[in-house]
């Protein structure tokens, strides 16, 4: 029975990585066949050598990494504060973070350009309107990472005993909450990160340049080149969460080495 439920398990495995991976080999092959009758890179050549994807990606990095420190600052204190000492309000928490996933993107978009499209409020074409927007949509996602993090510590325990040795609120939130939540952080960060590189709408309408309005302006014009461009977005996102993991593993460390 033991070595059934062993090979089962295996089975839904292998069936998850072929369904995840096959598109992503198929979109690859595609890529290659710019050139007539053999297989080559020229449509990554071709790629590489137009501005607006190096350009693209390299404001959704940048967008992504301000949502990431954002979301630390804002999402950490409100989950430990709600565990803390106001566990009253943590169904009402819990359903605000939700909100997100029933409010179409569309519709925020909209709103948020009626709202601060005019005075007191005129921040519509400052990139900091975009973060705040990127930070909302991924509220769902890295305050529940943060909300799990703190259930598997004690958090009370903790509070009390650095409050007992003169420690103030941001010592304890930053140097023994943060650290011992580490690794729920890196998951929602992975989750943001990958949600800012993929989403359209916030960056189109709010006139931002991102990757995806570039990708979409690349499937209306070219043919191969999007195929190629999703590849490279694949790998290089993958690049820039690894380098995240390898700098939370580093910080970690840093904080082992120092107790």
């Amino acid at each position: 029975m033991k070595r059934g439920g062993r090979v089962w398990s295996w089975f839904w495995m292998i069936l998850g990585i072929i369904y995840f991976f096959l598109p992503l080999v198929a979109t690859f092959i595609f890529s290659l066949r710019a050139q007539k009758g053999i297989l080559s890179f020229l449509a990554y050549q071709q790629l590489f050598n137009d501005s607006g994807f190096i350009t693209g990606f390299s404001y959704s990095v940048l967008w992504g990494i301000l949502t990431i420190i954002v979301g630390i600052l804002i999402f950490v204190p409100t989950a430990y504060w709600v565990r803390l000492r106001a566990p009253q309000f943590r169904t009402a928490v819990e359903f605000i973070t939700l909100l997100p996933f029933v409010i179409p993107a569309i519709v925020f978009v909209f709103g948020l350009v009626r709202t601060f499209s005019h005075p007191p409020f005129l921040i519509v074409n400052s990139p900091a309107l975009l973060v705040a927007g990127y930070t909302v949509l991924s509220m769902p996602y890295m305050y529940r990472s943060i909300d799990t993090g703190l259930r598997s510590i004690d958090v009370r325990t903790l509070t009390e005993a650095a409050q007992s040795l003169g420690a103030g609120w941001a010592t304890i939130l930053f140097r023994i909450i943060l650290p011992n939540i580490r690794v729920a952080i890196l998951s929602g960060a992975f989750l943001s990160f990958a949600i800012v590189m993929g989403e359209y709408i916030l960056a189109q309408y709010l006139a931002k340049p991102a990757f995806a309005p570039f990708l979409a302006y690349l499937i209306q014009e070219k043919a191969y080149e999007p195929a190629a461009a999703t590849v490279i977005s694949f790998a290089l996102t993958w690049a820039c969460m690894g380098i995240i993991n390898l700098f939370g593993r580093g910080q970690q460390a840093q904080i082992a080495g120092g107790h």
